[in-house]
């Protein structure tokens, strides 16, 4: 699994792995564009089924300049994910520079009513080296 999610963390018996692809074909760098794909899979290795309903991002991009998403569930959804299960999607972000940095956190509800805030690690964003 590492090789496959080589970003994870794990919060209150939930874990957060993370993929990340940069994609030169929806990338732009003469007009000051990269795109990068990322692939969440969010396993629940808890007691009770929990359900996702909100996100936060903080994305850094190469000079430092930070910026902070927040919004309701994730791609249009609020999975909800029992004991045992895992629920995965794919994402992506634009940066208008060739590196930079995603992180954040999801809210979520136990089946119990307890929220949880369950961490999503720090993954960089590098746009492969031209012409070295």
């Amino acid at each position: 699994m590492k090789e496959l999610f080589p970003h994870a963390v794990t919060t209150d018996g939930v874990t957060v792995r993370v993929a990340v692809s940069y994609l030169p074909e929806q990338s732009e760098p003469e007009r000051g564009r990269w795109f990068w794909a990322y692939h969440i899979r969010i396993e629940n290795d808890g007691a009770q089924t929990v359900q996702l309903l909100t996100r936060h991002w903080v994305i850094t991009d190469g000079r430092g300049a930070r910026h902070s998403v927040e919004g309701e569930g994730v791609i249009g959804e609020k999975p909800v994910i029992a004991p045992g299960d895992s629920y995965d999607y794919v994402s992506g972000c634009p940066l208008a520079t060739p590196t930079g940095s995603m992180q954040g956190s999801y809210r979520m509800i136990g089946e119990d009513g307890a929220r949880l805030d369950v961490a999503i690690p720090k993954f960089a964003l590098l746009a492969p080296a031209v012409g070295v």
